[in-house]
């Protein structure tokens, strides 16, 4: 298991390497620079400012410079606010993006996996109907529309909720459903499919003929197994919920990772491009290490050797 996971790690390592590299050589392939949209900016003072950041050396140089700093933990500064870097933006606005994208990982394992349930239990009746039309709105509908709904109906025409910031308990409550409708109706679509198919295994059939009650053939023998494929899943859910969804974000005003990404990329920031791309594809990366942990947790007949 200790060679599986090490593998894994220089994989993971490899990896974030290209995501680097490719993020670099893609920031500087576009036309301009950070400087060149400030109109009031002379060619002098420009000629200067890239000389003062070093974007006048040879892109290798700046590629080896920018990785040198990355292995300290320097994501470098922003070329668009004075005094500030990457990592205060990363610092600043990844606590409240975890915040709101926790409260969301909980609102949709909570939400998710009883539906999916439900929908596999009761197949082919109106309970199973109900839950896959609600799940098939909540993945056709772009989270933006959602967004819009929401807050016309309970911001504007019942004053219930407020329409942006994260002052109070009720601030969460639009942008969590937002960010997590989508989730949670994939999610429940997975745990429908993935129950049907173990509810139809030999072993259940057993389980059943021994006189086992249904729920707890559910829960001890089916549920294990079937939430496999929704762990899967759920693993690049949570790096992305934790990093903050930059349109909910935009819409709802919530100060974090995904604002400061949205104006990075309208402002030509590069830095901070590539500063939260990195640490984004990093959180993934990671994710992805830890479900493949939980693998043997869940079901003891997976073994790496």
């Amino acid at each position: 298991m200790i060679r599986y996971f090490a593998k894994r790690l220089g994989m993971m390592l490899v990896a974030l390497f290209m995501i680097i590299l490719l993020t670099f050589v893609i920031m500087h392939a576009v036309p301009g620079g950070p400087f060149t949209s400030d109109r009031n900016v002379s060619e002098e003072v420009e000629e200067a400012l890239n000389e003062k950041y070093h974007l006048n050396d040879p892109l290798p140089k700046q590629f080896f410079d920018y990785l040198g700093g990355l292995l300290h933990g320097d994501f470098g500064p922003s070329y668009k606010y004075t005094g500030k870097t990457v990592n205060d933006f990363i610092a600043n606005g990844f606590p409240v993006s975890a915040k709101l994208g926790g409260i969301t990982i909980i609102f949709v394992i909570l939400a998710s996996i009883p539906m999916g349930i439900l929908a596999a239990v009761k197949n082919g009746k109106w309970q199973d109907m109900a839950v896959m039309a609600a799940a098939t709105i909540g993945v056709t509908i772009p989270s933006f529309v959602i967004a819009s709904l929401l807050i016309y109906v309970f911001s504007f025409r019942m004053g219930v909720l407020p329409s942006f910031g994260l002052d109070s308990w009720k601030g969460y409550i639009l942008p969590v459903i937002t960010l997590g409708g989508y989730s949670v109706s994939y999610l429940a679509r997975q745990m429908r499919s993935s129950l049907l198919e173990v509810m139809g295994q030999d072993y259940i059939r057993t389980a059943r003929a021994k006189g086992l009650s249904e729920p707890k053939v559910i829960v001890k023998h089916a549920l294990r197994n079937a939430m496999i494929p929704v762990i899967t899943v759920l693993g690049p859910t949570v790096a992305n919920l934790l990093t903050g969804s930059f349109v909910v974000e935009k819409i709802f005003a919530v100060p974090g990772l995904g604002v400061h990404f949205v104006n990075s990329v309208s402002q030509r920031d590069y830095t901070t491009i590539m500063g939260v791309t990195i640490f984004y594809a990093t959180f993934l990366l990671a994710m992805v290490f830890i479900v493949d942990v939980f693998y043997c947790l869940i079901d003891p007949r997976i073994k790496y050797d």
